[in-house]
């Protein structure tokens, strides 16, 4: 269909992408999210080196993309925009192996930025380029055990040694994606006192006083969940990330594009689901007809359809909008909207899952055979509304910063 929003440029770098993720990543992915195995380094260097990793980082990254990369389509890094980035998110999720796909980067988009925007210049030099070649892995460290989305409450600390010259980090963080093999974890320590304006972001080095121990999630073990533990891990002061106990605005910077990452995936977990569906009703055949022509079947699938492409129009329009605003920008405008259509996103899944599942019966609900991809994302979908913030406070979120300019006095 005609669209305002695309370019040759983008089709073939979707296309590209395609190719690269059907011939490299569909085998691994598909025996990885059944055996519980997660991506070997080899396919993140491969990930790196194809353009797959930059591309997950998107426009922040392409100013200084190391040699050795090429990006998907032969595109130029200046041309490269937030649609761009789309079509990669999408494109690895029409694997449709959410564990899996979580353990191929969902880490590693979250946890560089910060290093990218915030980093010293001689750190994120350092960094970077490793990262973004898939020599080095990344997760961001954050959530702990009995704070959750409380990040103001983080109870991690760091220290400065008595020659100011490191930090002493101890304490624990929970539910950590890509940490289990990640050498580099951003995390976010207590400084200074009590609330937001006591914590800080550090890049912290895997070594021995850092350890990680493996959490099983409600999708595969792919994923490389983990516990993470720092026990007197002592990291140089330079890897501070912006200023001291400056950290909660580094935090809160990252969000939108976690967020718009999380629900364009999602969305195509939803669309792989109706397809599947779709397939599925056109080759029942019960009682002595199609499915596709009992009305009741096709009222469930035209309403999880519309509210699919509901979310997608409103993704598109964001992505237009992020195109045209600087990061600056974008932190002022458009979190409140990010947020919402996080909420509006999951609560479609919501509505997927449940609708695909009765489509398909007993199909649905088994590992293997016809229905597994309906399964896997129905096994799922409820992680998606609590990472990146809760489907609770995404609403809230919202709806504060529409009423943040109105006119406190207004009356009907």
């Amino acid at each position: 269909m005609p669209s305002p929003f695309y370019a040759a440029s983008h089709e073939a770098f979707k296309l590209h992408c395609r190719k690269i993720i059907d011939e490299e990543l569909r085998e691994p992915a598909e025996a990885g999210e059944v055996s519980g195995e997660m991506p070997s380094h080899d396919i993140w260097k491969m990930m790196g080196r194809k353009g797959l990793l930059a591309a997950r980082i998107g426009v922040a990254c392409m100013k200084d993309l190391p040699s050795g990369i090429t990006l998907p389509g032969n595109l130029s890094p200046d041309e490269f925009d937030y649609f761009h980035e789309m079509i990669c998110h999408e494109e690895i999720a029409r694997l449709a192996t959410p564990g899996y796909n979580d353990g191929l980067g969902a880490g590693f988009w979250i946890g560089l930025p910060p290093v990218i925007k915030f980093a010293q210049p001689q750190v994120r030099e350092h960094v970077t380029p490793a990262v973004l070649l898939g020599d080095k892995r990344i997760c961001l460290s954050i959530t702990e055990p009995y704070t959750g989305s409380d990040v103001a409450g983080i109870k991690t600390t760091a220290t400065k040694t008595a020659d100011g010259k490191h930090y002493v980090i101890n304490g624990c963080k929970k539910w950590i994606t890509n940490g289990e093999f990640a050498d580099y974890f951003v995390t976010a320590v207590r400084t200074g006192g009590k609330g937001m304006k006591g914590v800080s972001m550090i890049l912290v080095e895997r070594t021995d006083d850092l350890s990680t121990k493996h959490l099983t999630a409600a999708y595969s073990k792919s994923a490389g969940t983990s516990l993470v533990m720092y026990e007197g891990v002592k990291v140089p002061v330079e890897n501070l990330l912006g200023e001291e106990n400056k950290g909660f605005s580094i935090i809160v910077s990252n969000f939108n594009h976690e967020r718009w990452i999380i629900l364009t995936t999602v969305q195509q977990y939803c669309r792989n689901c109706l397809q599947e569906a779709i397939k599925w009703l056109n080759q029942r055949q019960a009682f002595g007809k199609s499915l596709t022509q009992q009305p009741v079947l096709r009222y469930k699938l035209g309403q999880a359809i519309a509210a699919v492409e509901a979310s997608h129009a409103w993704l598109e329009s964001v992505t237009h909008q992020m195109n045209s605003m600087s990061y600056e920008d974008q932190n002022a405008k458009l979190g409140g909207m990010i947020a919402l259509l996080k909420y509006e996103t999951t609560r479609t899944a919501t509505l997927v899952c449940d609708n695909c599942v009765q489509l398909l019966g007993g199909r649905a609900v088994t590992r293997h055979g016809m229905g597994k991809v309906i399964q896997r994302f129905n096994m799922a979908y409820k992680i998606f509304s609590v990472y990146g913030g809760s489907e609770e406070i995404m609403a809230d979120l919202g709806v504060r910063q529409a009423m943040r300019n109105m006119d406190p006095h207004a009356r009907m």
